[in-house]
């Protein structure tokens, strides 16, 4: 699953990018993190045992130290509307990923958002991925810059806007072909349609969290997902369209500026890398 390490790297990628220095990797970004969550100086008492038991849970590199030191001492949908990079194949279920840990692959997505200062909501910034498996290295840093820079409903987010960001990190698994168009869990499944109509091809996707976020009936999303891919038929009849529907399921992180600026501050302090 994602977590808070692949969210620092797509805030540390694209700052990077608008100051023009070169970023972190995401192994030094994870080493760096765990490094920070230990330390006495990190946001909060790192050392508390109660928190390295919580932290664990989330990040293998923490379980390790948490083990060791157990022994010895005994928002409205930020996913609403997304793009698909440009090259992105059509899905083959048999050959993506399913949950394991630890994974250095993964399709994915990044999704951006403005945080109201006033009331805490958040707003659609940018979202871009694919369901190509990516080498999470490379992956991350690209689609945090593509969903940043080059979403085309948006103009690209500039520096000052860095701190009103929140990124969010969705790793794709458990890909399967629908019996019908049914059958899937709200809540549980993202959900990846495609169609033909008069010669005309359409497709359209969205993550897991979408549908439950919005409140939507099964029938609902099916219907926005069609709008969505461009269909204007009559939604009475979105029965009568012979769908494909392939339903997979991620779980997403977030992570708000303030904690990378946290963290980073922290680095540049502590670190010589």
């Amino acid at each position: 699953m994602a977590s808070p390490e692949h969210c620092l790297y797509c805030f540390e990628s694209l700052a990077a990018h608008l100051d023009g220095r070169e970023a972190l990797s995401l192994a030094e970004v994870e080493k760096l993190y765990a490094e920070y969550c230990n330390s006495d100086d990190a946001d909060g008492d790192a050392t508390n045992p109660s928190k390295l038991d919580a932290l664990k849970k989330r990040i293998p590199a923490l379980q390790r130290l948490a083990n060791s030191s157990s022994s010895s001492t005994s928002s409205p949908s930020s996913g609403s509307s997304m793009s698909l990079a440009t090259d992105t194949p059509d899905t083959s279920t048999s050959s993506l990923a399913t949950e394991t840990d630890p994974i250095t692959e993964s399709p994915l997505f990044v999704t951006w958002n403005t945080v109201s200062s006033r009331s805490g909501h958040t707003n659609l910034r940018g979202c871009i991925g694919t369901f190509e498996a990516q080498d999470l290295d490379e992956g991350l840093s690209s689609y945090a810059l593509t969903s940043a820079i080059h979403d085309t409903r948006f103009r690209p987010i500039s520096k000052r806007e860095l701190p009103s960001l929140e990124v969010a990190v969705t790793l794709l698994t458990d890909f399967e072909d629908c019996d019908d168009a049914m059958d899937w869990e709200l809540g549980k499944h993202g959900l990846r349609i495609s169609f033909t109509e008069r010669g005309r091809r359409y497709g359209s996707t969205y993550l897991p969290d979408v549908a439950s976020e919005q409140g939507w009936t099964k029938e609902e999303t099916l219907v926005s997902l069609m709008r969505k891919a461009g269909w204007t038929g009559s939604k009475d009849r979105w029965q009568d369209v012979d769908l494909k529907v392939v339903r997979y399921q991620g779980k997403k992180e977030e992570l708000r500026y303030p904690e990378f600026k946290a963290w980073r501050d922290w680095v540049d302090k502590h670190s010589d890398i």
